[in-house]
Protein backbone atom coordinates (compact mmCIF):
# COMPACT_ATOMS: atom_id res chain seq x y z
CA UNK A 1 0.00 0.00 0.00
CA UNK A 2 2.67 2.29 0.52
CA UNK A 3 4.37 1.74 -2.37
CA UNK A 4 0.89 3.16 -4.33
CA UNK A 5 1.07 5.92 -2.27
CA UNK A 6 4.70 7.10 -2.86
CA UNK A 7 3.84 6.06 -7.02
CA UNK A 8 0.54 8.35 -6.86
CA UNK A 9 2.83 11.12 -5.48
CA UNK A 10 5.74 11.26 -7.63
CA UNK A 11 3.21 11.37 -10.66
CA UNK A 12 1.15 13.97 -9.01
CA UNK A 13 4.80 15.92 -8.75
CA UNK A 14 5.74 14.85 -12.32
CA UNK A 15 2.25 16.78 -13.54
CA UNK A 16 3.08 19.69 -11.18
CA UNK A 17 7.08 19.67 -13.00
CA UNK A 18 5.44 19.46 -16.44
CA UNK A 19 2.17 21.83 -16.47
CA UNK A 20 1.88 24.70 -14.32
CA UNK A 21 -0.45 27.71 -15.49
CA UNK A 22 1.70 30.20 -13.42
CA UNK A 23 4.00 30.44 -15.29
CA UNK A 24 4.53 31.29 -19.08
CA UNK A 25 7.41 32.00 -21.52
CA UNK A 26 7.41 32.64 -25.41
CA UNK A 27 10.12 33.70 -27.90
CA UNK A 28 9.31 35.85 -30.82
CA UNK A 29 11.93 36.15 -33.78
CA UNK A 30 11.35 38.48 -36.20
CA UNK A 31 13.85 39.41 -39.05
CA UNK A 32 14.80 43.11 -39.58
CA UNK A 33 15.95 45.13 -42.31
CA UNK A 34 19.43 45.45 -42.68
CA UNK A 35 20.25 42.12 -41.73
CA UNK A 36 19.43 41.89 -38.41
CA UNK A 37 17.21 39.78 -36.37
CA UNK A 38 14.96 40.81 -33.21
CA UNK A 39 15.00 38.30 -30.60
CA UNK A 40 12.05 39.11 -27.93
CA UNK A 41 12.34 36.50 -25.15
CA UNK A 42 9.35 36.75 -22.31
CA UNK A 43 8.89 35.07 -18.93
CA UNK A 44 6.17 35.61 -16.50
CA UNK A 45 5.66 34.11 -13.46
CA UNK A 46 2.44 34.45 -10.76
CA UNK A 47 1.73 33.88 -7.36
CA UNK A 48 -1.30 34.52 -4.86
CA UNK A 49 -0.84 37.41 -3.05
CA UNK A 50 -1.61 35.22 -0.03
CA UNK A 51 1.28 33.05 -0.64
CA UNK A 52 3.77 35.86 -1.39
CA UNK A 53 2.98 37.27 1.87
CA UNK A 54 3.35 33.98 3.75
CA UNK A 55 6.50 33.71 1.87
CA UNK A 56 5.64 30.29 0.29
CA UNK A 57 7.27 31.02 -3.42
CA UNK A 58 7.57 28.86 -5.68
CA UNK A 59 8.08 30.34 -9.65
CA UNK A 60 8.91 34.00 -8.53
CA UNK A 61 12.23 33.94 -6.61
CA UNK A 62 12.70 33.62 -3.15
CA UNK A 63 15.52 35.88 -3.39
CA UNK A 64 13.72 38.70 -4.91
CA UNK A 65 10.58 38.45 -2.76
CA UNK A 66 12.03 38.86 0.05
CA UNK A 67 14.27 42.18 -0.74
CA UNK A 68 10.76 43.40 -1.97
CA UNK A 69 8.98 42.35 1.33
CA UNK A 70 11.91 43.75 3.15
CA UNK A 71 11.87 47.46 1.58
CA UNK A 72 8.23 47.64 1.27
CA UNK A 73 8.50 48.10 -2.11
CA UNK A 74 4.80 47.41 -4.49
CA UNK A 75 5.86 47.69 -7.52
CA UNK A 76 9.08 46.91 -9.41
CA UNK A 77 10.66 47.97 -12.30
CA UNK A 78 14.38 47.74 -13.32
CA UNK A 79 15.96 47.92 -16.83
CA UNK A 80 19.56 46.80 -17.99
CA UNK A 81 19.89 48.27 -21.24
CA UNK A 82 22.93 48.81 -23.57
CA UNK A 83 23.47 49.72 -27.74
CA UNK A 84 20.89 52.12 -30.08
CA UNK A 85 17.52 51.30 -31.27
CA UNK A 86 17.57 52.65 -34.60
CA UNK A 87 13.94 53.96 -35.24
CA UNK A 88 14.36 54.55 -38.80
CA UNK A 89 15.41 51.74 -40.17
CA UNK A 90 14.06 49.00 -37.14
CA UNK A 91 10.85 50.74 -37.18
CA UNK A 92 8.90 51.20 -33.34
CA UNK A 93 10.28 49.62 -30.35
CA UNK A 94 9.23 45.71 -29.22
CA UNK A 95 6.53 46.16 -26.64
CA UNK A 96 5.97 50.10 -27.19
CA UNK A 97 9.37 50.65 -25.34
CA UNK A 98 7.71 49.53 -22.20
CA UNK A 99 9.73 46.95 -21.60
CA UNK A 100 12.78 48.78 -22.39
CA UNK A 101 15.77 50.96 -20.27
CA UNK A 102 17.87 54.07 -21.15
CA UNK A 103 21.52 53.14 -21.75
CA UNK A 104 23.09 51.56 -18.28
CA UNK A 105 20.83 50.90 -15.46
CA UNK A 106 17.52 52.60 -15.02
CA UNK A 107 15.05 51.57 -12.03
CA UNK A 108 11.92 52.98 -10.89
CA UNK A 109 9.74 51.75 -7.80
CA UNK A 110 6.50 52.31 -6.04
CA UNK A 111 7.30 52.57 -1.72
CA UNK A 112 5.11 52.07 0.85
CA UNK A 113 6.14 54.44 3.85
CA UNK A 114 4.32 57.23 5.58
CA UNK A 115 6.73 59.54 5.11
CA UNK A 116 9.20 61.00 2.01
CA UNK A 117 11.83 60.47 4.49
CA UNK A 118 10.78 57.08 5.81
CA UNK A 119 10.48 55.97 1.94
CA UNK A 120 14.04 57.30 0.71
CA UNK A 121 15.49 55.16 3.67
CA UNK A 122 13.54 51.89 1.93
CA UNK A 123 14.81 53.49 -1.18
CA UNK A 124 18.34 53.03 -0.26
CA UNK A 125 17.83 49.28 1.42
CA UNK A 126 16.35 48.20 -2.18
CA UNK A 127 18.73 49.59 -4.42
CA UNK A 128 21.48 48.10 -2.01
CA UNK A 129 19.58 44.71 -1.84
CA UNK A 130 19.13 44.25 -5.62
CA UNK A 131 22.95 45.77 -6.09
CA UNK A 132 23.98 42.70 -4.39
CA UNK A 133 21.48 40.22 -6.35
CA UNK A 134 22.20 41.18 -9.78
CA UNK A 135 25.91 41.99 -9.48
CA UNK A 136 25.28 45.58 -10.54
CA UNK A 137 26.19 49.30 -9.14
CA UNK A 138 22.71 50.40 -7.49
CA UNK A 139 24.31 51.27 -4.53
CA UNK A 140 25.77 54.27 -6.09
CA UNK A 141 22.08 55.76 -6.33
CA UNK A 142 21.51 58.14 -4.02
CA UNK A 143 20.20 61.00 -3.32
CA UNK A 144 21.99 63.06 -6.21
CA UNK A 145 20.64 60.59 -8.56
CA UNK A 146 17.09 59.76 -7.49
CA UNK A 147 14.15 62.11 -8.28
CA UNK A 148 10.06 61.68 -7.80
CA UNK A 149 8.75 61.84 -10.94
CA UNK A 150 5.04 63.57 -11.28
CA UNK A 151 3.48 63.09 -14.84
CA UNK A 152 5.91 60.32 -16.35
CA UNK A 153 4.75 57.48 -14.70
CA UNK A 154 1.89 55.63 -13.23
CA UNK A 155 1.58 52.35 -11.31
CA UNK A 156 0.90 49.33 -13.72
CA UNK A 157 -0.43 47.09 -11.42
CA UNK A 158 -3.63 47.19 -8.69
CA UNK A 159 -2.85 49.09 -5.16
CA UNK A 160 -6.43 49.70 -4.60
CA UNK A 161 -5.90 48.66 -1.12
CA UNK A 162 -3.42 51.27 -0.65
CA UNK A 163 -3.83 54.58 -0.04
CA UNK A 164 -2.22 57.09 -2.46
CA UNK A 165 -0.55 59.39 0.21
CA UNK A 166 1.44 56.28 1.27
CA UNK A 167 2.30 55.74 -2.23
CA UNK A 168 5.87 56.90 -2.70
CA UNK A 169 7.13 56.68 -6.79
CA UNK A 170 10.98 56.85 -6.36
CA UNK A 171 12.99 57.02 -10.10
CA UNK A 172 17.15 56.97 -10.28
CA UNK A 173 19.36 55.57 -13.46
CA UNK A 174 22.96 54.84 -13.59
CA UNK A 175 23.77 55.77 -17.55
CA UNK A 176 27.88 54.79 -17.37
CA UNK A 177 26.96 51.35 -15.73
CA UNK A 178 28.36 49.01 -18.24
CA UNK A 179 25.56 45.83 -18.74
CA UNK A 180 27.93 42.35 -19.09
CA UNK A 181 27.30 38.56 -18.33
CA UNK A 182 27.43 39.39 -14.39
CA UNK A 183 24.05 40.95 -15.01
CA UNK A 184 22.55 38.04 -17.12
CA UNK A 185 23.74 35.12 -14.89
CA UNK A 186 21.54 36.14 -11.69
CA UNK A 187 18.75 36.69 -14.32
CA UNK A 188 19.03 33.47 -15.48
CA UNK A 189 18.96 32.13 -12.18
CA UNK A 190 15.58 34.08 -10.92
CA UNK A 191 13.67 31.70 -13.94
CA UNK A 192 12.42 28.53 -12.60
CA UNK A 193 14.69 26.35 -15.05
CA UNK A 194 17.37 28.67 -13.95
CA UNK A 195 18.17 28.66 -18.32
CA UNK A 196 18.64 24.76 -18.52
CA UNK A 197 15.75 24.14 -20.56
CA UNK A 198 13.05 26.20 -22.50
CA UNK A 199 13.77 29.07 -24.67
CA UNK A 200 16.06 30.72 -22.11
CA UNK A 201 18.44 28.19 -22.84
CA UNK A 202 19.40 30.44 -25.86
CA UNK A 203 20.64 33.26 -23.64
CA UNK A 204 24.09 33.23 -23.92
CA UNK A 205 26.31 35.95 -22.81
CA UNK A 206 28.81 36.12 -26.15
CA UNK A 207 25.57 36.12 -28.35
CA UNK A 208 23.54 38.41 -25.96
CA UNK A 209 26.33 40.92 -25.49
CA UNK A 210 27.67 40.86 -29.12
CA UNK A 211 24.24 42.34 -30.40
CA UNK A 212 23.90 46.21 -31.92
CA UNK A 213 21.19 46.68 -28.81
CA UNK A 214 19.94 44.57 -26.19
CA UNK A 215 17.49 45.49 -23.06
CA UNK A 216 16.84 43.03 -20.02
CA UNK A 217 13.57 43.98 -17.79
CA UNK A 218 12.41 42.80 -14.46
CA UNK A 219 8.45 43.67 -13.40
CA UNK A 220 6.98 43.11 -10.74
CA UNK A 221 3.89 44.26 -9.99
CA UNK A 222 0.49 43.33 -8.20
CA UNK A 223 -2.68 42.20 -10.50
CA UNK A 224 -6.63 41.76 -9.20
CA UNK A 225 -8.64 40.42 -12.30
CA UNK A 226 -11.85 42.16 -12.69
CA UNK A 227 -13.70 38.72 -12.02
CA UNK A 228 -13.26 38.87 -8.38
CA UNK A 229 -11.10 35.34 -8.17
CA UNK A 230 -8.32 36.89 -6.17
CA UNK A 231 -5.16 39.29 -6.67
CA UNK A 232 -1.97 37.71 -7.47
CA UNK A 233 1.82 39.24 -7.85
CA UNK A 234 2.84 38.69 -11.19
CA UNK A 235 6.54 38.76 -11.89
CA UNK A 236 7.55 39.08 -15.35
CA UNK A 237 11.11 39.13 -17.45
CA UNK A 238 11.79 40.53 -20.61
CA UNK A 239 14.95 40.02 -22.77
CA UNK A 240 15.26 41.81 -26.62
CA UNK A 241 18.15 41.82 -28.55
CA UNK A 242 18.88 42.83 -31.87
CA UNK A 243 20.97 40.12 -33.55
CA UNK A 244 23.33 41.27 -36.75
CA UNK A 245 22.72 37.70 -38.81
CA UNK A 246 26.20 37.58 -40.66
CA UNK A 247 28.38 38.64 -37.63
CA UNK A 248 26.07 35.67 -35.47
CA UNK A 249 27.17 33.01 -37.74
CA UNK A 250 30.60 33.38 -38.00
CA UNK A 251 32.40 30.01 -35.74
CA UNK A 252 33.66 30.42 -32.41
CA UNK A 253 36.93 28.96 -33.60
CA UNK A 254 37.26 31.87 -36.24
CA UNK A 255 35.22 34.79 -34.57
CA UNK A 256 37.37 37.58 -36.38
CA UNK A 257 35.73 39.30 -39.35
CA UNK A 258 37.63 39.00 -42.95
CA UNK A 259 36.69 40.85 -46.03
CA UNK A 260 35.25 38.49 -48.41
CA UNK A 261 36.89 37.44 -51.28
CA UNK A 262 36.31 39.05 -54.81
CA UNK A 263 34.32 36.72 -56.38
CA UNK A 264 32.02 36.60 -53.25
CA UNK A 265 30.96 40.15 -53.23
CA UNK A 266 27.59 41.12 -54.19
CA UNK A 267 27.62 44.78 -56.00
CA UNK A 268 25.01 46.53 -57.59
CA UNK A 269 25.62 47.29 -61.40
CA UNK A 270 23.44 49.84 -61.41
CA UNK A 271 25.34 52.18 -60.18
CA UNK A 272 27.22 54.25 -63.05
CA UNK A 273 30.99 53.91 -61.38
CA UNK A 274 30.61 49.98 -60.71
CA UNK A 275 33.45 48.25 -62.57
CA UNK A 276 35.35 45.66 -61.68
CA UNK A 277 37.81 47.55 -59.65
CA UNK A 278 34.41 49.52 -57.61
CA UNK A 279 32.38 47.81 -55.91
CA UNK A 280 28.95 49.25 -54.29
CA UNK A 281 27.34 46.25 -52.02
CA UNK A 282 23.46 45.60 -52.86
CA UNK A 283 20.99 45.97 -49.68
CA UNK A 284 21.19 42.82 -47.02
CA UNK A 285 18.13 41.06 -47.76
CA UNK A 286 15.95 39.84 -45.02
CA UNK A 287 15.47 36.49 -46.43
CA UNK A 288 18.63 35.00 -45.91
CA UNK A 289 19.28 31.68 -44.26
CA UNK A 290 19.83 31.43 -40.84
CA UNK A 291 18.98 28.91 -38.01
CA UNK A 292 18.40 28.66 -33.96
CA UNK A 293 22.05 26.75 -33.88
CA UNK A 294 24.02 29.24 -36.18
CA UNK A 295 22.27 32.70 -34.51
CA UNK A 296 22.70 31.12 -30.62
CA UNK A 297 25.30 28.24 -30.87
CA UNK A 298 22.91 25.55 -30.39
CA UNK A 299 19.03 24.84 -30.44
CA UNK A 300 16.41 25.09 -27.39
CA UNK A 301 16.80 22.36 -25.15
CA UNK A 302 13.28 20.93 -24.73
CA UNK A 303 10.63 22.57 -22.82
CA UNK A 304 10.26 24.39 -19.19
CA UNK A 305 6.44 24.97 -17.69
CA UNK A 306 5.21 25.98 -20.98
CA UNK A 307 0.98 25.78 -19.94
CA UNK A 308 -1.78 27.68 -21.20
CA UNK A 309 -4.33 28.38 -19.05
CA UNK A 310 -6.61 25.41 -19.74
CA UNK A 311 -3.19 23.20 -18.65
CA UNK A 312 -2.36 22.38 -22.22
CA UNK A 313 1.16 22.75 -23.22
CA UNK A 314 1.37 26.13 -25.42
CA UNK A 315 3.38 28.13 -27.85
CA UNK A 316 6.52 29.04 -27.29
CA UNK A 317 8.24 30.47 -29.97
CA UNK A 318 7.09 32.20 -32.66
CA UNK A 319 8.57 33.67 -36.12
CA UNK A 320 7.46 36.62 -37.74
CA UNK A 321 7.51 35.83 -41.69
CA UNK A 322 5.53 35.53 -44.59
CA UNK A 323 3.48 32.26 -44.66
CA UNK A 324 4.63 31.61 -48.01
CA UNK A 325 8.40 31.40 -46.98
CA UNK A 326 9.26 28.03 -46.08
CA UNK A 327 10.37 27.34 -42.24
CA UNK A 328 11.96 23.86 -41.29
CA UNK A 329 11.78 22.62 -37.86
CA UNK A 330 12.52 19.83 -35.56
CA UNK A 331 10.16 16.51 -35.08
CA UNK A 332 7.63 16.85 -32.19
CA UNK A 333 6.89 20.13 -32.80
CA UNK A 334 3.51 21.01 -33.56
CA UNK A 335 3.14 24.34 -35.65
CA UNK A 336 0.30 27.03 -35.45
CA UNK A 337 -0.58 30.14 -37.23
CA UNK A 338 -1.85 33.25 -36.06
CA UNK A 339 -3.07 35.29 -38.85
CA UNK A 340 -4.21 38.34 -36.57
CA UNK A 341 -0.17 39.04 -35.57
CA UNK A 342 1.28 37.13 -38.55
CA UNK A 343 3.04 34.73 -36.98
CA UNK A 344 3.31 31.00 -36.64
CA UNK A 345 3.91 29.88 -33.66
CA UNK A 346 5.75 26.49 -32.65
CA UNK A 347 4.56 24.01 -29.80
CA UNK A 348 8.06 22.92 -28.47
CA UNK A 349 8.71 19.17 -27.84
CA UNK A 350 9.04 18.26 -23.84
CA UNK A 351 12.50 17.13 -23.70
CA UNK A 352 14.08 16.81 -26.86
CA UNK A 353 16.05 19.59 -28.82
CA UNK A 354 14.32 21.90 -30.62
CA UNK A 355 15.79 23.58 -34.09
CA UNK A 356 14.31 25.88 -36.80
CA UNK A 357 15.54 26.50 -40.18
CA UNK A 358 15.17 29.63 -42.43
CA UNK A 359 16.69 28.68 -46.20
CA UNK A 360 17.74 32.02 -48.25
CA UNK A 361 14.32 32.31 -50.61
CA UNK A 362 13.00 35.24 -52.46
CA UNK A 363 9.83 36.06 -51.68
CA UNK A 364 8.04 39.53 -52.39
CA UNK A 365 5.76 39.42 -49.68
CA UNK A 366 6.61 41.27 -46.32
CA UNK A 367 5.85 41.47 -42.78
CA UNK A 368 5.18 45.03 -42.41
CA UNK A 369 6.44 46.97 -39.16
CA UNK A 370 4.33 49.79 -37.43
CA UNK A 371 6.61 53.10 -37.61
CA UNK A 372 7.43 54.65 -35.08
CA UNK A 373 5.16 57.74 -33.92
CA UNK A 374 7.29 60.04 -32.99
CA UNK A 375 11.29 61.19 -33.69
CA UNK A 376 13.68 62.22 -31.13
CA UNK A 377 17.16 62.84 -30.81
CA UNK A 378 19.20 65.07 -27.93
CA UNK A 379 22.47 66.40 -28.24
CA UNK A 380 24.87 69.62 -26.83
CA UNK A 381 25.01 72.78 -27.86
CA UNK A 382 28.25 75.52 -27.92
CA UNK A 383 31.59 75.51 -26.74
CA UNK A 384 34.07 75.92 -24.05
CA UNK A 385 34.44 74.83 -20.79
CA UNK A 386 31.74 77.12 -18.58
CA UNK A 387 29.09 77.31 -20.43
CA UNK A 388 27.06 75.30 -23.13
CA UNK A 389 23.36 74.34 -24.33
CA UNK A 390 21.13 71.01 -25.36
CA UNK A 391 19.23 70.51 -28.21
CA UNK A 392 16.21 67.86 -28.46
CA UNK A 393 14.60 67.74 -31.60
CA UNK A 394 11.32 66.06 -31.66
CA UNK A 395 9.34 65.08 -35.19
CA UNK A 396 6.11 63.88 -35.69
CA UNK A 397 5.75 61.61 -38.81
CA UNK A 398 2.15 61.60 -39.21
CA UNK A 399 0.99 64.26 -41.36
CA UNK A 400 -2.44 63.96 -40.43
CA UNK A 401 -2.84 64.76 -36.69
CA UNK A 402 -0.58 66.09 -33.54
CA UNK A 403 1.10 64.29 -30.71
CA UNK A 404 1.23 64.81 -27.31
CA UNK A 405 3.63 63.42 -24.50
CA UNK A 406 5.58 64.24 -21.48
CA UNK A 407 8.95 65.32 -21.87
CA UNK A 408 10.87 63.76 -19.06
CA UNK A 409 14.94 64.66 -17.99
CA UNK A 410 17.06 64.23 -14.97
CA UNK A 411 20.20 66.48 -15.17
CA UNK A 412 23.03 66.02 -12.46
CA UNK A 413 23.64 68.78 -10.18
CA UNK A 414 26.48 70.41 -11.41
CA UNK A 415 24.58 70.70 -14.94
CA UNK A 416 22.90 74.13 -14.27
CA UNK A 417 20.25 74.83 -16.52
CA UNK A 418 18.62 78.40 -16.97
CA UNK A 419 14.70 77.95 -16.96
CA UNK A 420 14.32 81.43 -18.84
CA UNK A 421 16.39 79.84 -21.78
CA UNK A 422 13.88 77.35 -22.34
CA UNK A 423 12.49 77.77 -26.25
CA UNK A 424 10.34 75.44 -28.10
CA UNK A 425 10.21 76.37 -31.91
CA UNK A 426 7.64 74.41 -34.54
CA UNK A 427 9.06 74.11 -38.11
CA UNK A 428 5.71 73.96 -39.21
CA UNK A 429 4.94 77.18 -37.89
CA UNK A 430 7.31 79.47 -36.87
CA UNK A 431 5.27 82.14 -35.91
CA UNK A 432 3.47 79.96 -33.67
CA UNK A 433 4.22 80.72 -29.33
CA UNK A 434 6.34 78.77 -27.31
CA UNK A 435 2.42 78.12 -24.80
CA UNK A 436 1.37 76.62 -27.53
CA UNK A 437 3.61 73.76 -27.94
CA UNK A 438 4.58 73.57 -24.21
CA UNK A 439 1.69 73.16 -22.50
CA UNK A 440 2.74 72.39 -18.90
CA UNK A 441 6.12 72.57 -16.91
CA UNK A 442 6.81 70.67 -14.08
CA UNK A 443 10.62 71.87 -12.71
CA UNK A 444 12.38 71.25 -9.39
CA UNK A 445 16.04 72.70 -9.13
CA UNK A 446 18.83 70.85 -8.12
CA UNK A 447 21.02 71.48 -4.74
CA UNK A 448 25.06 71.23 -5.09
CA UNK A 449 25.78 68.15 -3.98
CA UNK A 450 22.32 66.66 -2.76
CA UNK A 451 19.65 66.34 -5.89
CA UNK A 452 19.76 66.54 -9.27
CA UNK A 453 17.49 68.54 -11.49
CA UNK A 454 14.19 67.54 -12.62
CA UNK A 455 12.38 68.51 -15.78
CA UNK A 456 9.05 67.25 -16.70
CA UNK A 457 7.46 68.88 -20.08
CA UNK A 458 3.88 68.32 -21.63
CA UNK A 459 4.77 69.01 -25.22
CA UNK A 460 2.19 69.15 -28.49
CA UNK A 461 4.06 68.41 -31.84
CA UNK A 462 1.83 69.14 -35.15
CA UNK A 463 1.45 67.41 -38.05
CA UNK A 464 4.34 66.81 -40.02
CA UNK A 465 6.75 68.80 -38.08
CA UNK A 466 9.32 68.94 -36.05
CA UNK A 467 10.20 70.89 -32.83
CA UNK A 468 13.38 71.98 -31.47
CA UNK A 469 13.90 71.82 -27.98
CA UNK A 470 16.68 73.93 -26.42
CA UNK A 471 17.84 75.44 -22.98
CA UNK A 472 21.41 76.81 -22.13
CA UNK A 473 23.55 76.00 -18.81
CA UNK A 474 26.40 76.29 -16.70
CA UNK A 475 29.07 73.98 -15.81
CA UNK A 476 30.00 73.72 -12.45
CA UNK A 477 33.45 72.77 -10.89
CA UNK A 478 33.86 69.98 -8.96
CA UNK A 479 36.34 69.20 -6.03
CA UNK A 480 39.53 67.01 -6.93
CA UNK A 481 37.99 64.05 -5.02
CA UNK A 482 34.87 64.10 -7.42
CA UNK A 483 36.27 63.17 -10.88
CA UNK A 484 36.07 59.92 -11.90
CA UNK A 485 39.37 57.96 -12.48
CA UNK A 486 39.38 58.80 -16.47
CA UNK A 487 38.13 62.12 -15.49
CA UNK A 488 39.19 63.46 -19.42
CA UNK A 489 36.59 60.45 -20.83
CA UNK A 490 33.83 63.02 -19.50
CA UNK A 491 30.30 62.65 -16.99
CA UNK A 492 27.64 60.46 -18.69
CA UNK A 493 24.06 62.48 -18.70
CA UNK A 494 20.92 59.69 -18.56
CA UNK A 495 18.63 59.64 -21.23
CA UNK A 496 15.38 61.56 -21.79
CA UNK A 497 12.16 59.74 -21.62
CA UNK A 498 9.47 60.26 -23.25
CA UNK A 499 5.74 58.99 -22.99
CA UNK A 500 3.43 59.62 -25.13
CA UNK A 501 -0.67 57.97 -24.33
CA UNK A 502 -3.42 56.96 -26.72
CA UNK A 503 -1.37 55.54 -29.06
CA UNK A 504 -2.21 52.17 -30.73
CA UNK A 505 0.83 49.82 -30.39
CA UNK A 506 1.47 46.92 -28.50
CA UNK A 507 1.56 47.96 -25.18
CA UNK A 508 -0.14 46.52 -21.81
CA UNK A 509 0.44 49.66 -20.02
CA UNK A 510 -1.69 51.81 -22.42
CA UNK A 511 1.37 54.07 -23.12
CA UNK A 512 4.46 53.80 -25.47
CA UNK A 513 7.49 54.92 -23.84
CA UNK A 514 11.00 56.34 -26.08
CA UNK A 515 14.08 57.47 -24.76
CA UNK A 516 16.64 59.15 -26.31
CA UNK A 517 20.94 58.87 -26.27
CA UNK A 518 22.62 59.21 -23.31
CA UNK A 519 24.67 62.48 -23.68
CA UNK A 520 28.77 63.07 -22.51
CA UNK A 521 29.39 65.99 -20.58
CA UNK A 522 32.71 67.60 -20.74
CA UNK A 523 33.54 69.07 -17.44
CA UNK A 524 36.48 71.66 -16.58
CA UNK A 525 39.04 69.23 -15.74
CA UNK A 526 42.60 70.05 -13.71
CA UNK A 527 45.81 68.47 -14.89
CA UNK A 528 45.73 65.80 -12.39
CA UNK A 529 49.64 64.90 -13.33
CA UNK A 530 50.95 68.17 -11.76
CA UNK A 531 50.01 66.73 -8.24
CA UNK A 532 52.69 63.72 -8.98
CA UNK A 533 55.12 66.49 -10.42
CA UNK A 534 54.68 68.48 -7.40
CA UNK A 535 55.21 65.39 -5.23
CA UNK A 536 58.38 64.48 -6.64
CA UNK A 537 60.01 67.74 -6.76
CA UNK A 538 58.97 67.98 -3.36
CA UNK A 539 60.39 64.78 -2.43
CA UNK A 540 63.14 65.15 -4.03
CA UNK A 541 64.32 69.06 -2.08
CA UNK A 542 63.35 67.95 0.87
CA UNK A 543 65.57 64.33 0.16
CA UNK A 544 68.34 66.90 -0.31
CA UNK A 545 67.78 69.26 1.97
CA UNK A 546 67.34 66.72 5.42
CA UNK A 547 70.34 64.82 4.10
CA UNK A 548 72.57 67.88 4.57
CA UNK A 549 70.87 69.03 7.77
CA UNK A 550 71.54 65.17 9.22
CA UNK A 551 74.81 65.37 7.82
CA UNK A 552 75.92 68.61 9.81
CA UNK A 553 73.84 67.34 12.91
CA UNK A 554 74.79 64.02 13.55
CA UNK A 555 78.51 63.66 11.86
CA UNK A 556 81.56 64.69 13.79
CA UNK A 557 84.16 67.01 11.73
CA UNK A 558 87.91 66.62 14.04
CA UNK A 559 91.49 67.33 11.96
CA UNK A 560 93.49 64.52 10.34
CA UNK A 561 96.32 65.54 13.19
CA UNK A 562 93.37 64.53 16.28
CA UNK A 563 92.61 61.04 14.79
CA UNK A 564 94.58 58.45 17.36
CA UNK A 565 96.74 55.85 15.63
CA UNK A 566 96.58 58.03 12.48
CA UNK A 567 100.24 58.83 10.96
CA UNK A 568 100.13 61.26 7.97
CA UNK A 569 103.60 60.46 6.81
CA UNK A 570 102.89 57.33 6.52
CA UNK A 571 99.84 58.09 4.05
CA UNK A 572 101.81 59.98 1.97
CA UNK A 573 105.13 56.90 2.35
CA UNK A 574 102.45 54.60 1.03
CA UNK A 575 100.80 56.78 -1.81
CA UNK A 576 104.68 58.00 -3.13
CA UNK A 577 105.72 54.42 -2.86
CA UNK A 578 102.51 53.05 -4.89
CA UNK A 579 103.09 55.92 -7.91
CA UNK A 580 106.44 55.18 -7.75
CA UNK A 581 105.70 51.24 -8.43
CA UNK A 582 103.39 51.99 -11.30
CA UNK A 583 105.80 54.50 -13.00
CA UNK A 584 108.34 51.87 -12.89
CA UNK A 585 105.82 49.76 -14.66
CA UNK A 586 105.10 51.62 -17.08
CA UNK A 587 108.78 52.90 -18.39
CA UNK A 588 109.29 49.01 -18.60
CA UNK A 589 106.96 48.36 -21.14
CA UNK A 590 108.06 51.13 -23.61
CA UNK A 591 111.74 49.78 -23.31
CA UNK A 592 110.21 46.22 -24.53
CA UNK A 593 108.63 48.27 -27.18
CA UNK A 594 111.23 49.86 -28.20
Amino acid sequence: MSRFYLLLLSLLLAAFASADPQYEEHLVLEPLPLGSLLASFNFKSNASVRSFEQQHFRHIPRSLGQILQHAGTKELHLRFSSGRWDDESWGARPWGGVKEGGTGVELWAWVEADTDEEAFTQWITLNHALSGLFCASLNFIDSTRTTRPVMTYEPVGDHSNISSSNLHLLHGSLPREVVCTENLTPFLKLLPCKGKAGISTLLDGHKMFDASWQSMSIDVRPLCPKDGSGCIIEMEQTVDMVLDIERSKRPHDNPIPRPAPVDQLKCDTSKSYSSPDACFPMEISSTQSWSLSEIFGHPIKGSCLATDIHGGRSESVCLSVPYEQQVYTSQGSVERKDASKGHRCYILPESDPFEMILPQQESSAVVPRPSPPLYASRSFTGHGQERGGVQTLLTNPSSETPISFTYFEILPWFMKPYLHTLKARSSHSPSSSQGEIITSIYYRPALDRQRGTQLELHITVPPASTVRLTYDFEKAILRYTEYPPDANRGFDVAPAVIRLRSIPLNSSSGAVYLRTTSLLLSLPTPDFSMPYNVIILTSTVIALAFGSIYNLLVRRFVGADEVEGFNLAKVRGRVKGRLGVLRDRYFRREKKTQ
